[in-house]
């Protein structure tokens, strides 16, 4: 509703008390229901009036350029989504964005119960979410902005660096649990799968592209992060990892770098092609999927309004926003790419 001047609220106010007077002609005439009745139609519109302007009031004091806001993040996209908020608030002076890292399970939880108006996830809500949101007058909208990969990194010291897509998915299945299954020369034992954490995204991933019903097999270990797991990766050669390409795929990020010396990052088959190929999560085979473990990232927000978030997500996926998607290492969901091969 818009701003009412001064004016046009006393005219408001005097239309119903011309009408309220109908009943009394003077005070002293008023009973006790022509009083009630004086008394709604002066008070009630008074109320909405004030109302509508508080609320022109409050929401004017966030923009898609300038506010205060939290949003809740999928641990698995830090790298990226640090890159871009310093970017965007760098841009815009007045925009303070506040990222909460933690695991996906989590930022499911704080977008349902309004705790945060925008998410980053590689999980689209359920069509029960959606209309329980639905329910409360409120439809999320959600944006793909980038494609991500899973990668299986391996101690320096395992020289079993190529996985076909079947023997990753008996892993899984718990039909495999030891090197010497994968490769009979293997000096190493059973296979440590290291994960980030029971509620990340990652470990759902892979249990339902193998449909995993039940528990996962007992050489199953969750630690609390990404960085974690390369970390237990390098220092025990039994060790199998799973994390996010993010965390590895930036080539000018000192952190990124780091990782990736400290570990092996294993090439992989395809699911329905036996023609002796293997591929790793870079940025050409996550393209076009060659690479077999890809998925999306997606911006979805529940804001009512164009508020900080919608500005946020609208930069993110424009030209300046993908841009630095392509600089990490990951494919951009909006802008064109130009695959260009090299002959060696």
């Amino acid at each position: 509703m818009n701003k009412v001047s001064f004016k046009q609220k006393i005219i408001i106010i005097a239309g119903h008390l011309k009408k309220a007077m109908k009943y009394s002609l003077t005070f002293k005439q008023l009973t006790i229901k022509d009083f009630s009745i004086l008394r709604a139609s002066v008070l009630i519109p008074a109320l909405v009036i004030a109302s509508c302007t508080g609320g022109t009031r409050q929401a004017t004091n966030e923009t898609p350029t300038r506010g205060n806001i939290r949003i809740a993040v999928d641990e698995s996209f830090q790298p990226l989504i640090d890159t871009e908020i310093f970017t965007f608030t760098h841009l815009y002076e007045s925009a303070v964005i506040k990222p909460l890292y933690m695991p996906e399970y989590d930022v499911m939880q704080y977008f349902m119960n309004d705790s945060v108006k925008v998410m980053v996830t590689s999980r689209k809500l359920s069509d029960y979410q959606v209309q329980e949101l639905r329910d409360s007058l409120i439809i999320a909208r959600t944006t793909t902005f980038a494609y991500d990969a899973l990668a299986l990194v391996t101690n320096k010291q395992n020289a079993d660096t190529l996985l076909k897509y079947h023997i990753v998915k008996d892993i899984f299945l718990g039909n495999i649990s030891s090197w010497k299954e994968i490769n009979p020369k293997s000096k190493l034992g059973s296979v440590r799968v290291i994960f980030d954490n029971a509620k990340s995204g990652n470990i759902r991933y892979f249990k339902e592209l193998f449909e995993v019903s039940d528990s996962l097999p007992s050489n199953f270990y969750a630690v609390r992060s990404n960085a974690e797991v390369i970390d237990f990766v390098s220092r025990n050669p039994d060790a199998l990892g799973i994390v996010s390409v993010n965390w590895i795929s930036d080539k000018d990020d000192s952190l990124s770098a780091s990782f990736t010396n400290r570990v092996n990052i294993v090439a992989v088959s395809q699911q329905f092609l036996n023609d002796g190929y293997f591929y790793r999560p870079l940025q050409g085979s996550i393209y076009d999927r060659s690479y077999p473990f890809v998925r999306e990232i997606y911006l979805i927000s529940r804001e009512t309004w164009t508020g900080l978030g919608s500005g946020f997500i609208n930069w993110a996926c424009g030209e300046q926003g993908q841009r630095i998607v392509l600089k990490s290492g990951l494919v951009p969901a909006t802008m064109p790419i130009r695959l260009v091969q090299i002959k060696r």
